[in-house]
């Protein structure tokens, strides 16, 4: 074996464990029912072979149209729904099927801020309870440890320990969002998921939360799976980018390579909707207009399934689903006219 040969494999096991989720081939199918006795019928491709992964202090940034299953992913993920198959494995260990209290000891390493904070915060509780219910739940520190740790989060998401007393509708959309990211870091988590958590909020608000979220990262040595479909923010944000399309992942990569030298007409038609802040460039662009509607997941297209609003599909894209391949280090894509 060559010196070249033994560097590459070093590499690829150097990154091989720096891999901290990886998600192979993942499917959750939701079953149609119909008639008076509820005979099935189909099935909705909520997610239909989903490939990760995300590497450890790192953020992949997951983008896409509504509805492609960008959510669902996450939880999936989470394993707040049982997927119908294809492999989650989490540092190192299996957890598809992890059931009881093999699941329940993970679950702290795994924790979501969801979109929408004024709907993820029971109304009827303190800020201070609120943060609290992990450390209930999952903890066995006394009262006077619980409190201390109440203050410490609610003083690491720039918000003063003293409003642990109060109730989310005193507070404005961008500090309940801090509320719900220190609910997310009460049980020191490894690997947190992102879903939208600045969809909606005040654009002036947007950057400060996005900036506590870096912030965060680099002292606690964070994962973050980011779910967004702002591009603009993503490229901000994130380390890697995987691209989904109908409940599949199309490509991945990292970020400046995707932003740079997109392979997958869907992402050159994603990137090509983002304005370029110089009036000169943004002249110059080719837009790619993508003509047509999504297609319904519960039957989607053969092939390829971006092929009917595809403005360089072939013959080929109909017949056969292209594979996921490697195509160059680190990018991944599913596209035949892929180089």
């Amino acid at each position: 074996m060559t010196s070249e040969q033994v560097g590459l494999l070093e590499e690829a096991r150097a990154h091989q464990d720096d891999v901290l989720l990886r998600v192979s081939d993942l499917t959750l199918h939701f079953k149609i029912y119909r008639g008076v006795f509820g005979r099935e019928v189909g099935a909705i491709r909520a997610l239909d072979g989903v490939n990760l992964e995300v590497r450890r202090g790192r953020t992949l940034g997951l983008v896409g149209e509504s509805g492609c299953g960008k959510s669902t992913t996450g939880r999936v993920i989470l394993r707040l729904h049982e997927p119908t198959g294809g492999r989650i494995v989490f540092d190192g260990e299996d957890i598809t099927r992890m059931q009881g209290n093999r699941l329940r000891r993970i679950r702290p390493r795994m924790q979501m801020i969801f979109q929408d904070p004024q709907a993820c915060l029971n109304p009827r509780m303190t800020v201070g309870s609120i943060i609290a219910e992990p450390l209930n739940e999952h903890g066995a520190l006394s009262a006077r440890d619980k409190q201390k740790r109440i203050h410490e989060l609610l003083e690491s998401v720039g918000l003063n320990p003293r409003f642990a007393n109060r109730y989310p509708h005193e507070f404005s959309g961008g500090q309940r969002q801090r509320i719900g990211i220190a609910r997310a870091l009460a049980l020191n988590p490894d690997f947190i998921v992102c879903d939208e958590p600045i969809a909606a909020l005040d654009v002036s608000i947007q950057a400060q939360v996005v900036n506590l979220l870096k912030d965060l990262q680099d002292q606690l040595s964070l994962t973050y799976l980011f779910i967004s479909h702002d591009l603009s923010m993503v490229r901000h944000l994130c380390d890697d980018v995987a691209v989904m399309y109908l409940g599949k992942v199309v490509e991945r990569g990292p970020r400046d390579s995707i932003y740079k030298d997109p392979l997958h007409p869907y992402t050159k038609a994603l990137l090509s909707a983002v304005p370029v802040p110089d009036p000169q460039v943004e002249r110059a662009r080719q837009h790619v207009i993508l003509m047509g509607d999504v297609p319904s997941p519960a039957n989607p297209p053969s092939g390829c399934r971006f092929r009917t609003r595809c403005p360089v599909s072939f013959d080929r894209c109909a017949k056969e689903e292209p594979a996921w391949r490697s195509v160059g280090r680190d990018r991944w894509v599913a596209c035949h006219r892929a180089e």
